[in-house]
């Protein structure tokens, strides 16, 4: 039998978390829940102050990000959310930062796909 698979956004852990155990019903077990970011890192995780200079940039700072290189922080820094005052630019994943992957048997693929939209999930 072939296999499907489905990817899905969600806004919390626990959202997904409860998609996923749900989908577990259905005989699926080949699934995880990550964490997923536009950035790389963690982030600022202390109190930094800007008129030291003592952080590696703009992106780090307001986009949460740790950039390999200062190439990758300059142009982190040209995004419009840079800046705080972005509105454009967003697509219907922003704040979906948990991601379900899940790989299934093809005859119960329509029926997890109903599960993750009941559960909140963006496919």
């Amino acid at each position: 039998m072939a296999e499907k698979q489905i990817l899905a956004y969600f806004k919390s852990r626990e959202e997904a978390e409860g998609a996923a155990a749900k989908l577990k019903s259905l005989r699926i077990e080949d699934m995880r829940v990550d964490e997923i970011g536009r950035f790389p890192g963690e982030g600022s995780d202390r109190i930094e102050n800007p008129v030291n200079a003592d952080f590696s940039g703009l992106g780090y700072l307001t986009l949460g990000g740790d950039f390999p290189d200062r190439d990758a922080a300059v142009l982190a820094a040209a995004d419009a959310s840079a800046s705080g005052m972005a509105v454009s630019g967003e697509d219907d994943t922003m704040g979906r930062n948990y991601l379900l992957t899940a790989v299934m048997d093809e005859d119960v693929h329509h029926q997890a796909l109903r599960v993750v939209e009941q559960g909140g999930g963006l496919l």
